[in-house]
């Protein structure tokens, strides 16, 4: 996600000398330097003094110990989180109490610009920092305030893990293909521009989602057949009922990783 953070940022105009990279793995901060261009350090020690906006993009298990490495060099800066499951409230704490956060859930589209990314804001957070968060993410794809930071847990369950569910799906229609006789890449072919198609309709139309599915529903035709066997074997309800699976997880993780040592 650093990576994609990183791309979308210069491929909007951000230069190379403005952004600098905390790396402790040699070999990663080799390869960044050379896709990028971008200064990449061992340390955060090494990267001092700060720039405007800070972004922690490690993952959540890494987060206590990248804080406390952080703590000691912040003054005025905004700080944005995008590990899942660290709720303000701990990083503030690992921060010695510090207050400018910003915590933010994308999902793996980023990679080509085409990401979604939920941003919860701490009360510190003035109306300039913002701007400068959803520059930041803005760069990888649209964004989304909540005005509470529990619904970041729903964000994670519906956009953050929302690839998988897509490409599973993907893969099902794909499967089903192949099952009737096409080739493996034609099969691909089908089920992903179906797909792509339809997400692209979706996106470009004002009206709801349902009335675009009932347009390609007519009575008594393959479609409709299709549905109700899917309506049969409760498919929408199943989908329903992993998706509040996962929010619960997600709650759970913020539990976990924001406990006391």
């Amino acid at each position: 996600m650093a990576a994609a953070l990183i791309g979308g940022l210069l491929g909007k105009g951000h230069a190379a000398g403005d952004i600098r990279v905390v790396e402790p793995q040699s070999e990663a901060r080799a390869r960044l330097a050379a896709q990028f261009g971008v200064a990449c350090v061992d340390s955060v020690n090494a990267a001092s003094p700060l720039g405007q906006a800070v972004v922690l993009a490690v993952k959540p298990q890494q987060m206590r110990a990248a804080a406390r490495a952080l703590q000691p060099l912040l003054t005025r800066e905004l700080v944005i989180t995008i590990a899942a499951g660290i709720r303000l409230i701990d990083l503030s704490r690992w921060l010695g109490g510090y207050a400018t956060l910003v915590r933010c859930m994308p999902n793996t589209p980023a990679l080509i610009g085409a990401g979604v990314s939920g941003l919860y804001a701490g009360a510190a957070v003035g109306a300039e920092q913002r701007a400068m968060v959803e520059g930041i993410l803005g760069a990888v794809g649209a964004t989304l305030w909540v005005q509470d930071e529990n619904l970041l847990d729903p964000v994670t369950a519906i956009s953050g893990s929302g690839p998988a569910y897509v490409l599973y799906f993907i893969e099902a229609l794909q499967q089903a293909a192949q099952e009737m006789g096409f080739s493996a890449t034609d099969a691909r072919k089908l089920a992903v521009e179906t797909f792509v198609g339809s997400a692209r309709l979706a996106a470009q139309s004002a009206e709801d989602v349902a009335v675009l599915r009932e347009r390609v529903t007519s009575k008594g035709g393959t479609t409709e057949r299709a549905l109700a066997s899917m309506d049969g074997d409760q498919v929408k309800h199943l989908i329903v009922r992993a998706l509040h699976a996962a929010n619960q997880r997600a709650h759970e993780l913020g539990t976990q990783l924001g406990a006391d040592e």
